[in-house]
């Protein structure tokens, strides 16, 4: 999953050498809206490239949830981790991140793209969280951030760091996120059933018409670009 705003942080900020010859885990890679994929292995030549998502399709190689990858891989087993527009749809976020972070290798690293407070509801098929700039900052403590930028316009937040070689886990339990599903921040959510009625209502018709205008803005992109 990928959009304009995730290709535009790449092609900014990706380092060839964070690429080049290395072991790469893509998490969420199925193609939905783009992927940063083709760029890396056509530029960059890593020496293998996975993709993983909860179901098959274009760009997964592997169907394994973000709950299995320590299990499925081992924790240190690749150079570098990709996850562009996925962390928002992972419910036991503390898991998620922390398997992202176990599965590097020392001084491997992580590239991540995700949605802030403001972008609608988009259910892939699930949507939890928005991270703010100062979430990662904090999430992100006990690595070293090289990048850490906003979309204002998307509500994007994109994220290059790496981890370092004297690694010492930081403890998220007590972190809270804005959850999309209850309109507020809050340390965790039971289900999407916690959605009151009228906020799922009002959701689905504004994802519904930021969908249409999100199409139309990528027809008048590619004209333009034509």
């Amino acid at each position: 999953m990928c959009d304009i705003s995730a290709l535009e942080f790449f092609i900014e900020y990706a380092e060839i050498d964070d690429f080049r010859d290395k072991r790469i885990l893509e998490v969420g890679s199925r193609y939905v809206n783009g992927s940063v994929r083709p760029l890396i292995e056509r530029f960059c030549t890593p020496t293998e490239y996975i993709g993983i998502d909860i179901e098959p399709g274009k760009y997964v190689d592997r169907v394994v949830s973000i709950e299995e990858i320590l299990d499925h891989f081992g924790p240190e087993s690749f150079d570098t981790l990709i996850s562009t527009e996925s962390i928002e749809h992972f419910k036991d976020w503390r898991l998620a991140i922390n398997n992202m972070k176990r599965v590097l290798r020392l001084h491997g690293r992580i590239y991540l793209t995700t949605r802030s407070k403001g972008f609608p509801y988009h259910a892939f098929p699930f949507d939890f969280w928005r991270y703010e700039k100062e979430d990662l900052e904090e999430i992100f403590c006990d690595f070293e951030i090289f990048n850490l930028n906003t979309d204002d316009l998307n509500y994007g937040t994109f994220l290059r760091a790496a981890k370092p070689n004297s690694w010492n886990p930081i403890d998220l339990s007590n972190r809270d996120l804005y959850s999309i599903i209850i309109g507020k921040r809050t340390r965790e959510i039971k289900d999407i059933s916690d959605m009151p009625l009228a906020r799922r209502v009002k959701t689905r018709i504004l994802y519904k018409a930021v969908s249409i205008l999100r199409r139309r803005m990528k027809i008048l992109y590619r004209t333009g670009m034509a």
